[in-house]
C-alpha cells in the first residue's frame, strides 16, 4: 500500500539551459558527482523575461532536479559553474511529502560513492 510521508530534508530544484546538450551534460554532471538523483529534461519550454532592461524572449530546456537539503550547496555551486548563462535560473523548492520508498531511494541515491560513470 502506498505510504506518502512528511520530509523537510529533500527538494526540487529548476534550472532553465539554452539547449538540450547544454541540459544533458548539466544533468550528467550534476548525477555524477551524486548532487541530484534524478534530473528530468523537458525540451521546448518558451521564456519570457527580463534581461538587462529588455523584455526578452526564447526557447529554452527546463531540468527538474531533486536532491537533499546537504546536497543543495554543492548542486549550485556546480549548476553556476558548469552553465554558460551569467545569471542561471536556480530555484529550490521545499519537498513537502513523498512517497517513503522514493524519498529513501533519493536519499541514498546521493550518498553513493561514484563506483563508474
Amino acid at each position: 500500500m502506498p505510504r506518502s510521508v512528511k520530509t523537510e530534508s529533500h527538494v526540487m530544484v529548476l534550472v532553465t539551459a539554452p539547449d538540450l546538450k547544454t541540459a544533458r551534460k548539466l544533468a550528467r554532471s550534476v548525477l555524477r558527482a551524486r548532487l541530484a538523483a534524478c534530473v528530468n529534461i523537458i525540451p521546448c519550454i518558451e521564456s519570457h523575461y527580463w534581461w538587462q532592461g529588455k523584455l526578452e524572449a526564447g526557447t529554452e530546456v527546463l531540468l527538474i532536479l531533486k536532491t537533499t537539503v546537504r546536497r543543495l550547496k554543492g548542486l549550485e555551486v556546480m549548476v553556476i559553474k558548469e552553465h554558460p548563462y551569467d545569471t542561471p535560473e536556480f530555484i529550490a523548492f521545499s519537498i513537502s511529502a513523498g512517497n517513503r520508498r522514493y524519498l529513501d531511494w533519493l536519499e541514498r541515491s546521493v550518498l553513493r560513492k561514484v563506483t563508474s560513470a
